[in-house]
């Protein structure tokens, strides 16, 4: 009995009664819909107070400014290598199995829903895009709950208080207060993590299940095998390079897995892995700066999602698509996939607005993948959370801000000495621990 009073094993046990439901009785489980976005919608209120308590509270303790200059650089130039690894993984793949030929979908109209989503969807450009990283107004980026506009404000709050006021400053104290009360208004609404998972489950498998899931099975297979894929092998192996053992940092996020397979949303894990991560040996800055950071420029599900699904119209369509073409279209998805794609069916609006901007494919086959984005969207956001769990690590650990004896007590696993070279001055506790 003490087990159900854990928060996986409630969300487990919704999740099954939830797909029950789903397949016994598709009605009754649409209606449960509003249950599932009404806890989204929780969490996602939370997001934008969250990410500036925190990246402020951490910036403005930092005493070492060059540190975050570096750990800045190091973390873009992290996220790009692995989401560019990502995306090509999932081109190959595309290209090899090529789930969509003999589909001959060139005739195919828009479906209504997708019309709506793409005609929404903007041109996209280098010069646009940076310019829609500026809020109009410091209240206008917290009313939209623009994760990227949030993050600059944060970063320039963050470093002026570091810049202007002492330790003891009333400011810096208020924000630590209220990032006590925002955790303690998060963990109020972690209480109906079941039933969100419950709701939104349950209106996924009434809505989509049977013919859409057999008429889309090939791409839907090949999606989850090329997450797997990179999941274990890339992240894998990166995590082993840094000293961790991938399974215990896995452990550590099990609840927040599981709650994302039921909600297919990022943004509901990012609370509780700041709280996560810091526990487990992180220094409080490294996570205050990568993690959202991360969650806007390290998308790595949402790289092989857009790869994958480009493949997948052309083959479809029967539209000539050359590897030049791809390559092209490949390093504009590099843009187009950055921000704005942690909640379900983000992804979806970032294609529509990469094709409707390049042209080069039928905006028409996204109605193709609009009936299947829902299950293509749980394993985008479990890659996108795994893989943003494992970069808050490996920056931690190349900056020689982990601690090792807190990561033991929280996963029970060891941390050996990381491949990364350290930087000058920053002694790794785990390396210091084997050398002793």
């Amino acid at each position: 009995m003490k087990h159900l009073k854990k928060l996986h094993i409630q969300v487990l046990i919704a999740l099954a009664c939830a797909i029950a439901l789903g397949l016994v009785a598709p009605a009754w489980a649409i209606a449960m819909k509003p249950i599932g976005t009404a806890f989204i919608a929780l969490l996602k209120m939370m997001l934008a107070p969250i990410i500036f308590c925190t990246l402020v509270q951490g910036l403005a303790h930092v005493r070492d400014l060059r540190m975050l200059g570096r750990m800045g650089i190091k973390s873009l130039i992290y996220f790009e290598v692995v989401s560019t690894i990502a995306m090509v993984l999932g081109f190959v793949l595309v290209n090899v199995f090529q789930p969509g030929v003999g589909l001959h979908a060139s005739n195919l109209a828009e479906a209504a829903d997708a019309a709506k989503v793409t005609s929404g969807a903007h041109n996209v450009s280098a010069v646009s895009y940076l310019l829609s990283l500026i809020p109009h107004t410091l209240v206008d980026a917290f009313a939209k709950g623009d994760i990227v506009q949030v993050l600059i404000i944060s970063v320039l709050a963050g470093l002026a208080l570091n810049l202007s006021v002492g330790a003891d400053s009333v400011l810096l104290r208020g924000i630590d207060e209220a990032t006590s009360v925002l955790f303690r208004m998060l963990g109020f609404i972690m209480k109906l993590a079941p039933l969100g998972a419950f709701g939104a489950m349950a209106a996924a498998v009434g809505s989509y299940g049977g013919a859409t899931l057999l008429y889309l099975l090939k791409v839907i297979i090949l999606y989850y095998a090329a997450s797997l894929i990179f999941v274990f092998g890339v992240l894998g192996a990166i995590s082993t390079g840094i000293g961790l053992p991938f399974f215990g940092v896995l452990r550590l996020i099990r609840d927040e897995i599981l709650l994302i397979f039921g909600t297919a949303s990022s943004e509901v894990a990012f609370p509780r892995l700041i709280e996560k991560l810091r526990r487990a040996g992180c220094d409080e800055a490294v996570v205050g700066f990568v993690l959202p950071a991360g969650y806007s420029f390290n998308l790595d599900g949402t790289s092989i999602y857009m790869a994958i699904a480009v493949g997948f119209i052309a083959q479809a369509t029967d539209t000539p698509f050359s590897l030049w073409q791809q390559l092209g279209l490949l390093a504009i998805l590099s843009l187009t996939s950055k921000g704005g794609t942690t909640v379900a069916g983000g992804a979806f609006v970032k294609l529509a607005a990469t094709l409707q901007s390049m042209r080069t494919l039928p905006v028409a086959g996204l109605g193709l993948l609009f009936g299947i984005d829902r299950i293509m969207a749980i394993a985008t956001a479990l890659v996108n959370v795994v893989g943003n769990t494992v970069a808050v690590f490996a920056i931690a650990r190349w900056e020689g801000a982990f601690d090792a004896d807190a990561f033991a007590q929280e996963t029970g696993r060891r941390a050996r000495p990381s491949l990364l070279k350290l930087s000058a001055g920053a002694p790794d506790s785990a390396a210091a621990a084997q050398a002793n």
